[in-house]
């Protein structure tokens, strides 16, 4: 069983920034927030936005208070001054591909030209262009509709951004040869294009062909057309709860996409809903190896596993015999202190990994157990290579819990609780200092005594590995953490710019530890190991090859470059 995600699923460009600037508005302003008309296509989102306090307005009133967003689709000239003369703070979300039609129509009409719109008379974005036309402009839903209008001396005709990209090529077909005089303006967003064109594929591939999005988005629905045309059986749903996997046959490969308003947390649900009743299709054996693959990720083992493999290979790095109880403080702290972040600051999980999310409440009694173990296994690993450790860890683990805490009690009728966490950033930073304590530095002071000089090169190179694996998450988790209103790095930098930081961390962190091992500061491991942060740059680039996976492959992937570093310094101690 195969499932595979087009590329080009989820939010374009335009919804992805209005429902960004909802959320920043969200977050930011104290006063009461609406959106003039639904922001977006998709009930999901419109219900996580009536969450944080977003209603919608659908008619406007004569006085009004605090912040009108206005809809992605756009709207009339004359309503959005409407919106400002009621006393509303106006945030234009119109996504700026609609912006350069409105433009477009509004020069033209300006200088006496029809304006022929062809699209769907009843589209939102339909109405905003038309305001622009004013009594210039005409809709045409049909070639009919196109040939019934009447001949104008001067017209432009243009098209809906969302509109099915084949039936506009006709449309400029018929326009060539009844009037060539006529000015065509190919408005249709490149995203659109790129969808349609590739559902075209996805489904010459696949046997079959799910597509997620709300049944009002007119986008989704050309999607679901275009599938359906090609002869392969096609669903459209919503949410997971909608799918009905007897529809699709006996499909051994699915293909999944989704309108430009469907989050990726919609996508993800419905991508693991798919994989998980695969799976009883497939041997005992298969299903077997994928539940045990989830509960490792999911309780975070696989992690805990991965923890104690870089502290044995930090230990290989500085020349150290790796010690079992410094493998096992690494192991036991960061599974309890992940573990913890899970239980406690579960916010995001909802709409990041719903899966993760389900697991949590379902075993919490279970997972607060495996906490107090993973606790106490910890202290005893610690105090086995002496006090100091034990202390070292207890602060640490007070660091976690004041990381989670109000730094100052409430203040005075103001309802603020500062936290660490609410610094922008703070969390990768600090997950990535706290690997690199336990897994390079509690080693050295265990082996050596103290911190020597090789230990800055191993520390360094572990804080990076565990940066780039932890600010990749982030990546993921963009839409989930500004819902939650989490400002991670990639909110701060924006995606393309963390990516580009990860991969410059990439190539430095095998720079460093190669040129360490060739200046002789660290074991000659180092070259082997340098390895790794190239596998994790090769990483990072099939990521934006292939696009967001939401399935437990690409978690499992990224994970097991820890492993892999306790295998290859283990190979090197067996061959040397």
């Amino acid at each position: 069983m195969k499932i595979a995600i087009a590329r080009t699923a989820g939010f374009c460009m335009g919804v992805r920034r209005a429902v960004e600037m909802a959320l920043d508005a969200s977050n930011r302003t104290c006063g009461p927030i609406c959106t003039y008309g639904p922001l977006i296509h998709n009930p999901q989102v419109l219900q996580v936005l009536e969450e944080k306090g977003i209603s919608v307005i659908n008619t406007i009133p004569d006085h009004g208070a605090g912040t009108a967003i206005i809809r992605a689709h756009g709207i009339p000239p004359a309503e959005r001054e409407a919106l400002k003369q009621a006393g509303f703070d106006v945030i234009d979300a119109t996504c700026p591909k609609v912006i350069k039609v409105q433009s477009i129509i509004a020069k033209h009409a300006r200088q006496g030209f029809a304006v022929i719109i062809i699209g769907d008379k009843a589209h939102p974005e339909v109405r905003g262009l038309l305001g622009y036309a004013g009594e210039n402009g005409y809709v045409a839903e049909t070639m009919d509709a196109l040939a019934a209008l009447p001949a104008f001396g001067r017209a432009i005709i243009v098209a809906q951004t969302t509109q099915n990209t084949e039936f506009f090529e006709a449309v400029k077909s018929w326009t060539r040869q009844h009037y060539p005089d006529y000015k065509v303006f190919d408005t249709i967003c490149d995203s659109t294009e790129n969808r349609q064109a590739e559902i075209k594929r996805l489904a010459a591939a696949v046997d079959a062909v799910v597509v997620v999005g709300g049944f009002d988005s007119g986008n989704t629905r050309r999607l679901y057309e275009i599938a359906r045309e090609t002869g392969k059986p096609a669903v459209q749903i919503e949410t997971e709860g909608e799918l009905d996997i007897q529809r699709l046959g006996n499909a051994e490969h699915i293909g999944v996409t989704a309108g430009a308003s469907t989050p990726n947390w919609i996508i993800k649900r419905v991508f693991r809903e798919l994989e998980n009743r695969l799976i009883y299709r497939e041997g005992p054996l298969r299903r077997w190896c994928h539940l045990l693959q989830r509960k490792l990720l999911l309780s975070n083992i696989y992690l805990a596993l991965g923890a104690g493999c870089l502290t044995y290979a930090a230990a290989m790095l500085q020349g150290l015999n790796p010690s079992m109880p410094a493998i096992l403080t690494a192991m036991f702290y960061l599974l309890c202190m992940h573990t913890v972040n899970n239980l406690i600051d579960s916010t995001s999980d909802r709409y990041n990994d719903p899966d993760r999310g389900n697991f949590y409440q379902e075993n919490r009694h279970l997972l607060w157990a495996m906490v107090a173990g993973s606790g106490i296994g910890g202290l005893t690993a610690a105090y086995r290579m002496g006090p100091l450790f034990v202390v070292l860890l207890v602060c640490m683990s007070l660091m976690g819990v004041i990381y989670m805490i109000s730094l100052v009690p409430r203040m005075a009728g103001a309802g603020i609780h500062p936290k660490i966490r609410e610094i922008p950033g703070s969390k990768t930073v600090l997950v990535a200092l706290a690997w690199g304590i336990v897994t390079s530095i509690v080693p050295a002071i265990a082996g050596f005594g103290s911190i020597r000089p090789e230990t800055v090169p191993v520390f360094a190179w572990a804080v990076s590995l565990v940066f780039i694996r932890t600010a990749f998450f982030d990546i993921l988790d963009m839409q989930g953490s500004r819902i939650a209103g989490k400002e991670t790095i990639p909110i701060l930098l924006g995606e393309n710019r963390t990516m580009y930081l990860l991969k410059l961390l990439s190539v430095m962190a095998a720079g460093l530890i190669s040129l360490s091992a060739l200046a002789g500061w660290v074991s000659p491991l180092g070259f082997l190991l340098g390895i790794l942060p190239l596998l994790m740059l090769v990483f990072l680039f099939s990521y934006e090859r292939r696009g967001f996976s939401p399935g437990l492959r690409q978690v499992f992937l990224m994970e097991s470059h820890f492993i892999l570093a306790g295998a290859l310094a283990g190979l090197w101690a067996v061959l040397s």
